[in-house]
């Protein structure tokens, strides 16, 4: 698998404030990384070492198996702080301009406004622009030059649940073309819908780094109820369960190893207990991140 991006042991202090500590990852290509974290974790920290405007205390970072160098990052497409264009000129006169820089062709400007849906709109004054127009034509610019890898700070942070809906729509057909993204965020939700992998972010400590499908081995629980008394205490003789308790009008049965509903209701039959209430739940992704954070 090719790293596009490998880091090690990347530190930052701020004083005696450690924003990143000790901070190891490699991104493989092709995939979509989210770092995720509240505010203050070290997330935009580490977004701008590694694009060369935050000078890191320790540690090092290579893009695409080199040394950290201008040409390399010419690779890289980002976006970090609110979109900042030309308000009086149109979305197309502001990717010309930034095509002059990039010096990429103006043939690519279309293209890339089809991408983030506003090539209708390609003529419109920026500052005519709702918050969520502003961050695709800001997606749009970094995507001029084709980079490997693009970038995003927060990209949906402020938007309406349509803004919202339209940005992860964007991002999941920019990583299906094959470009890798890297994105932090705060939010849970997006992470969860748009992330291949992700790493979890507290106070510059790394708690966790995997696939988001992987981010606890958990097989589950079983919420159930009976008319019998005894219920807890037969479900304590078995050796199927890490955790049992009551929870409303329901009894919790916390799984420790994969278990099929069918047995367990055989099995409690057996033992005279008769369910009138019997579902197997996954851990929501919500309750795992709030397990790592908290633990």
């Amino acid at each position: 698998m090719e790293k596009v991006l490998e880091i090690q042991n990347l530190t930052k202090k701020f004083g005696k404030l450690t924003a990143v500590d000790d901070l190891s990852l490699s991104v493989v290509k092709g995939n979509i990384y989210g770092l995720l974290g509240p505010n203050g974790s070290g997330k935009s920290t580490t977004l701008g070492m590694i694009l060369n405007v935050v000078n890191p205390t320790l540690g090092k970072w290579k893009w695409f198996e080199k040394e950290h160098s201008v040409d390399v990052l010419k690779k890289v497409g980002a976006i970090i702080e609110r979109p900042n264009f030309y308000p009086y000129l149109s979305a197309e006169k502001n990717l010309e301009i930034i095509a002059q820089i990039k010096e990429v062709s103006y043939s690519k400007i279309d293209e890339k406004l089809k991408l983030v849906g506003l090539l209708e709109r390609k003529k419109d004054k920026f500052q005519t622009f709702s918050l969520g127009m502003k961050q695709r034509l800001a997606i749009a610019s970094a995507m001029l030059n084709d980079p490997y890898v693009l970038i995003l700070d927060e990209p949906t942070n402020g938007l309406d649940p349509q803004g919202i809906i339209q940005i992860r729509e964007i991002i999941q057909e920019i990583a299906a073309n094959g470009t890798t993204i890297i994105l932090a965020s705060h939010l849970l939700d997006e992470v969860e819908k748009v992330c291949s992998h992700v790493v979890i972010l507290q106070k510059g400590k790394t708690l966790y780094s995997g696939k988001v499908d992987e981010m606890i081995v958990s097989y589950g629980y079983f919420e159930l109820n009976a008319e019998n008394d005894n219920l807890i205490s037969v479900l304590q003789d078995l050796d199927f369960f890490s955790d049992i308790k009551k929870e409303g009008k329901h009894i919790k049965a916390t799984l420790s190893q994969d278990v099929k509903a069918e047995k367990l209701n055989s099995l409690l039959f057996e033992k005279g207990i008769i369910l009138n209430h019997l579902v197997k739940r996954k851990e929501s992704l919500e309750q795992q991140f709030l397990q790592i954070t908290q633990n």
